[in-house]
């Protein structure tokens, strides 16, 4: 469901003209709350926390500056409101992946859905994450931590996952299960900078069937 905030939007933009939110002559006009905010999450995942200005921003989502704080806060607030928007619709393939079967299905789940987040064709390429964490300064100290964090909470379910495959039998007993975790996340970081640098699908699949003929049975 699409929220509004009340506020002047800029004149003459699509979102002042065409919102449905509009209303009567004399009045501040709206503009959708939700297609503001994926309109910000685009431009961060297409230029990073630190590359994206507040021009970039207010002009994808066509509004004035005013209007961004009244409705979202700072940047930074804004930019964590649109990595709980990217986490919640672009990384449900995590949720897929844990509730695999096996630790082989996890696995391979959670690689080929984050390579078809990565590169699809409505979408920025790479990770939103990994993006903003490479490129992020001392003066954005906040927001890269907020990214690793949330990175080790993913990281920790799939510790989880595998922990259970190993006491299940479905992993080898010699198996390391935080490495193997490690590993998978390498992957997966990797296939997202070489797919922010125009790596295709195919070539970043390669790594994924490596990775799948390498992994350990039980």
């Amino acid at each position: 469901m699409e929220t509004s905030v009340s506020v002047i939007d800029k004149p003459g933009t699509a979102a002042a003209v065409a919102s449905p939110c509009a209303t009567a002559k004399g009045r501040p006009r709206e503009f959708c709350v939700d297609a503001a905010l994926a309109a910000a999450l685009r431009v961060f995942w297409t230029k990073g926390y630190e590359g994206a200005s507040l021009t970039d921003l207010t002009d994808a989502m066509g509004i004035t500056r005013p209007s961004l704080y009244a409705a979202f806060g700072n940047k930074e607030s804004l930019f964590n409101k649109a990595l709980d928007l990217y986490e919640e619709e672009k990384l449900a393939y995590m949720r897929g992946a844990l509730a695999q079967p096996t630790a082989r299905a996890v696995a391979e789940c959670f690689l080929r859905g984050g390579l078809a987040n990565q590169t699809g064709q409505n979408d920025p390429k790479g990770c939103l994450g990994v993006i903003s964490a490479v490129a992020c300064g001392a003066e954005a100290e906040s927001i890269r931590a907020a990214v690793v964090e949330r990175r080790r909470s993913a990281h920790r379910a799939l510790v989880d996952r595998f922990a259970r495959a190993k006491m299940e039998g479905d992993l080898p007993d010699h198996v390391d299960v935080e490495g193997l975790t490690s590993y998978l996340i390498a992957i997966m970081q990797g296939m997202a900078v070489q797919a922010s640098s125009g790596a295709s699908c195919t070539e970043l699949a390669r790594l994924i069937e490596t990775s799948m003929a390498v992994w350990p049975s039980a």
